[in-house]
């Protein structure tokens, strides 16, 4: 029988994941509206950031039987930096140089760190 990873072990990951797109949209999406008022563009970050609360606070709640606090906010920063490279390109139009690719991949390396013993 093949194995079949522990629910609670995923979906910390999964919600993690989809919670850092809302927080990515709330924090640098307004960067393509910059005509936009600043008062509207703090309201619609809110708002988008609520979403991004209910699925971190539970991703939170779930991986700490399982995860550390500081593995779960390690595992959230990794998440982040993937989840920013992807938004910069595809939402922002903006380039990614290796130089960017090698800090985030030394961040990523030491976070491994974290996991050990």
């Amino acid at each position: 029988m093949p194995f079949a990873p522990n629910l609670a072990t995923l979906w910390p990951i999964v919600l993690l994941c989809l919670s850092n797109v809302f927080m990515t949209f709330a924090w640098y999406g307004h960067l393509k509206y910059k005509a936009a008022p600043l008062v509207v563009v703090i309201f619609a970050s809110w708002g988008i950031a609520f979403f991004e609360y209910c699925l971190a606070v539970p991703a939170n709640r779930i991986g700490h039987g399982v995860y550390s606090a500081a593995q779960l906010k390690t595992m959230q920063e990794v998440i982040t930096l993937a989840v920013f490279v992807a938004f910069s390109v595809f939402w922002l139009k903006e380039s990614v140089s290796w130089n960017h690719l090698i800090g985030f991949a030394l961040i990523a390396i030491g976070s491994a760190f974290v996991f050990k013993g």
